[in-house]
C-alpha cells in the first residue's frame, strides 16, 4: 500500500535552432536524490548524503502524494488566482551543506516534473541553492505563460545572471525529465534526453553559498516563485 504523507545584469539566453542529444554526464558524484517513495515521515536523501528535507509552508500550503509511474510524486499547490487574498505556499528545503556547493566544478541537477497549461505562471521553481541577488546561485525553474524550463547559474562574487532557456515547452500537462547541466564553460537545458538550449558560462564561475536546498520554492514567503505541478526524482550531482 502507497505511503500517505504530507542591480544585477542579465546575461542574454543562448538556444540551439534544433534538438541536440543530450551531454554525456558529467561523471560527478551524487549528491542529493530524492524519489518520494519513502514510508510516512521525513523525505529522506536516497544518495545517502543526509540531506534530508523538511516542508516548510505558510497560508496553508501543503504538498500530496499522486501516483507517478510505479511510485510516488508530490503535488504542489496549484496556480492562485492574480487577485486572491490568501495563495499557499509550500517548499521542501535542507540546510546548507558544503557537497552541494560545486565552485567551479561541473554540476547537473534536475527532476521529473509535471506541470498543466494553465497553472504557469512569470516563473516557477524546481530547484535551487542560492539567491541571485543576495549570494550565488545555482537553479532550475519553469518560466513565463508558455512553461519553458530554464537553467540559472550566478557566480559567488560577481552576481550576474548566467541563464539558459529550452526552445520548447514543459508545461503540457505531461511528465518530463528536466536537468541543468554545467560542463566547463557550457550550460545546458536538457529535456526529455534532449539538449534544448545552451550558453557559455566563464571557467572562474563559482557558486559556493550557505543557503538552503530548496525544492518547489524559494520558502514559504509570498514571492517565493511557486510551483504549482508535481515534481519527482529530483537529483544533484556534483563533481
Amino acid at each position: 500500500m502507497r505511503s500517505r504523507w504530507f542591480g544585477v545584469l542579465l546575461i542574454a539566453v543562448s538556444t540551439v535552432a534544433g534538438p541536440r542529444p543530450a551531454m554525456a554526464d558529467t561523471s560527478g558524484l551524487l549528491a542529493a536524490r530524492y524519489t518520494f517513495n519513502a514510508q510516512a515521515g521525513s523525505i529522506i536523501d536516497e544518495s545517502g548524503h543526509g540531506h534530508t528535507l523538511a516542508v516548510v509552508s505558510g497560508q496553508g500550503g501543503a504538498v500530496r502524494p499522486v501516483v507517478h509511474g510505479q511510485g510516488a510524486a508530490l503535488a504542489f499547490p496549484v496556480h492562485c488566482a492574480a487577485r486572491a487574498a490568501i495563495c499557499p505556499h509550500v517548499a521542501l528545503q535542507a540546510p546548507s551543506s558544503a557537497d552541494l556547493n560545486p565552485g567551479t566544478r561541473n554540476i547537473a541537477y534536475g527532476a521529473d516534473v509535471l506541470l498543466a497549461p494553465g497553472q504557469t505562471s512569470k516563473g516557477q521553481n524546481v530547484v535551487q541553492k542560492g539567491y541571485s541577488t543576495t549570494s550565488s546561485q545555482w537553479k532550475l525553474q519553469i518560466d513565463g505563460v508558455a512553461g519553458r524550463p530554464s537553467c540559472v547559474l550566478v557566480d559567488d562574487k560577481k552576481p550576474t545572471i548566467r541563464m539558459v532557456t529550452s526552445s520548447i515547452t514543459a508545461a503540457d500537462g505531461r511528465w518530463h525529465a528536466v536537468a541543468c547541466r554545467r560542463t566547463g564553460t557550457t550550460l545546458s537545458v536538457v529535456v526529455d534526453g534532449v539538449e534544448r538550449g545552451r550558453t557559455a558560462v566563464p571557467a572562474k564561475l563559482s557558486v559556493t553559498n550557505s543557503r538552503p536546498l530548496s525544492i518547489g520554492g524559494k520558502g514559504a514567503y509570498a514571492d517565493n516563485d511557486q510551483f504549482n505541478g508535481a515534481l519527482d526524482n529530483v537529483w544533484v550531482e556534483v563533481g
